[in-house]
């Protein structure tokens, strides 16, 4: 028997450190190749990690809760496996900050922490380390909150509560400056809003608090607590909606020749490519094309509210839904420099290992623009909200039989035509009425402009 270290595996370019949510192995569990030992949390995304080994769980050096570096050992399987599988020095378990340290909060200019620092009721998420720095610093879960984040759906992230330490001292010196009476306020303010139910959301440089309504529990009613990812989704929503004034355009497009194009072509696809043929990438392929010429909506707004990002790659973000009902965008990188093989390819593998959480945080990370295919579930079409950073999304809608006028030489007849509704939410801040509706009518007419003797 040889032991083999379980490492905590590369997440993505931008991600240094996870959070170990659940072991789903316990020491002394046998454990087959690929079999998922631990499910792990970053400030992008979930993910369960396999063991490249067939064996012995013998160690778990972390524990639920704790935080990880990449790369760092954090358990051992003694495997009767070639030892050649792993060629991974051991390497030491480095200091950790977990959400159960009990440290006595450090006093500081802005007073010590409120009664209020029991984070894990917050509706926010926020990582063992970050709470960690909190409880460390005296920052109570109202000051958390606050925090404007820049992780993935605005998570405060390390950098995050780091970069807002400094500055906390000299806030707290300028409002002990203001009065008495001012004092007052704010506490009575703040009291307030932590008994009511209220919430803040960080847009840009602005703060604005919305109340959320009383809601009565009837007899016979069930109470569903949110998962993380259902509150970090709404946290999500109901900030894009503060921070765009969103408008919506509609195109009706004729289809017609692009599904014919795809029923003659999707056997002969899936032999030659081994890849299946769905609708989605050709739509991802029209809305390449249209960014390309409409560059003005592949951009972003900074969080000062007055300057233009103009993103020089085309990523784009397609919606998918989990089987546990959440949303989750993985991103295709560059989809301008595909061919229509390479998008299809790219997006059933997107949609296959989100179905079964094995997406990495740099695959739902750096979208340009998102397209939501509401018509997967039989909707003809919808008013979707912008995905921030982002300024704009499509939802394409299902593809129906109309009867339609069609105008020939000859004169005009009536034949049945296949039809489909496109949507465009943008932001108005930035995207005015005649660049969306150029864009989208430029995405209509590629789809109907569809040359049916391609055959790739």
């Amino acid at each position: 028997m040889a032991n083999f270290d379980l490492i905590m595996p590369k997440m993505g370019e931008s991600v240094a450190e996870a959070t170990i949510i659940k072991w789903s192995k316990n020491e002394g569990d046998k454990i087959k190749i690929d079999e998922t030992v631990l499910e792990i949390a970053t400030d992008k995304v979930d993910s369960e990690i396999p063991s490249p080994f067939e064996g012995t769980l013998i160690k778990c050096l972390f524990k639920e809760g704790d935080v990880v570096q990449v790369g760092t050992v954090i358990g051992v399987i003694s495997s009767d496996a070639n030892a050649s599988v792993s060629d991974t020095p051991k390497t030491s378990a480095p200091e950790t900050k977990t959400v159960n340290e009990s440290k006595q909060p450090a006093q500081n200019n802005a007073g010590s922490a409120s009664s209020n620092n029991d984070y894990t009721s917050s509706d926010k998420f926020y990582s063992p380390l970050v709470k960690s720095i909190a409880k460390e610093e005296g920052i109570s879960l109202s000051e958390l909150d606050t925090i404007k984040g820049t992780g993935q759906e605005g998570r405060v992230t390390k950098a995050d509560i780091l970069a807002y330490i400094p500055n906390r001292n000299k806030s707290a010196s300028s409002s002990s400056t203001s009065g008495s009476e001012t004092k007052t306020s704010t506490e009575t303010k703040t009291s307030s809003s932590s008994t009511s139910s209220s919430k803040t959301v960080t847009a840009g440089e602005n703060a604005v608090i919305v109340n959320r309504p009383a809601v009565a529990v009837g007899a016979g009613d069930e109470i569903i607590e949110m998962d993380r990812m259902r509150k970090l989704i709404a946290d999500h929503m109901v900030m894009s909606t503060h921070v765009s004034p969103h408008v919506t355009s509609f195109v009706e497009a004729d289809v017609t020749n692009l599904v014919q194009w795809r029923d003659k072509m999707k056997k002969e696809w899936e032999k030659r490519e081994g890849e299946k043929l769905t609708f989605t990438p050709l739509f991802i392929e029209a809305v390449a094309k249209a960014i390309k010429d409409f560059p003005l909506v592949n951009v972003s707004v900074d969080q000062t509210g007055t300057k233009i990002i103009k993103r020089k790659n085309i990523n784009i973000g397609m919606a998918a839904a989990l089987p546990s009902g959440n949303l989750i965008v993985p991103v295709i990188k560059n989809a301008d420099e595909k061919n229509l093989v390479g998008i299809t390819k790219a997006v059933n593998d997107l949609a296959a290992r989100a179905r079964s959480n094995k997406l990495t945080p740099d695959e739902i990370n750096g979208g340009t623009f998102t397209v939501s295919n509401v018509g997967n579930f039989g909707n003809i079409m919808g008013t979707p909200i912008i995905n921030q950073p982002q300024v704009a999304i499509l939802a394409v809608g299902a593809i129906k039989k109309k009867p339609a006028v069609i105008e020939t030489p000859q004169g005009d007849m009536i034949g049945i035509r296949q039809f489909m509704f496109l949507s465009l939410s943008y932001d108005h801040r930035v995207v005015d009425g005649s660049l969306g509706g150029s864009f989208l009518r430029r995405i209509a007419d590629y789809l109907e402009q569809w040359d049916v003797t391609r055959t790739s």
